[in-house]
C-alpha cells in the first residue's frame, strides 16, 4: 500500500537516503524504511503519519523519510555506539 502510494505521487520507492554516523555511511531506501516500520507494533501509527505526509510537498516527504530512517538507525545501534555520538 505505501509503495503504491509513493508511485502514485511519482516518487521512486527505491530512492535512498545516506546517513553518516561516526564516520560510517549507512544507506536506507524509502522501501526499506517502510518495511521496517510495517514490522513493528506501531505500524498503524506509521501508516497514519505516512498518509498525512503524502499530502505535503516532495521535500517534506523526503524529510519524513530522513527522520524515520534516523530513528531506525538509532534504535539499531548498540549503547556503546550511541555513546560515541
Amino acid at each position: 500500500m505505501c509503495k503504491e502510494s509513493l508511485l502514485e505521487r511519482g516518487i521512486n520507492p527505491a530512492s535512498s537516503i545516506d546517513y553518516n554516523i561516526n564516520d560510517e555511511l549507512y544507506t536506507l531506501s524509502f522501501e526499506e524504511i517502510i518495511k521496517a516500520y510495517l514490522q513493528t507494533e506501531k505500524k498503524d501509527f506509521f501508516i497514519e503519519l505516512f498518509n498525512k505526509t503524502l499530502t505535503l510537498n516532495d521535500a517534506e516527504i523526503e524529510s519524513f523519510f530522513q527522520q524515520m530512517g534516523q530513528l531506525i538507525l538509532i534504535s539499531s545501534l548498540s549503547k556503546e555506539d550511541i555513546e560515541k555520538i
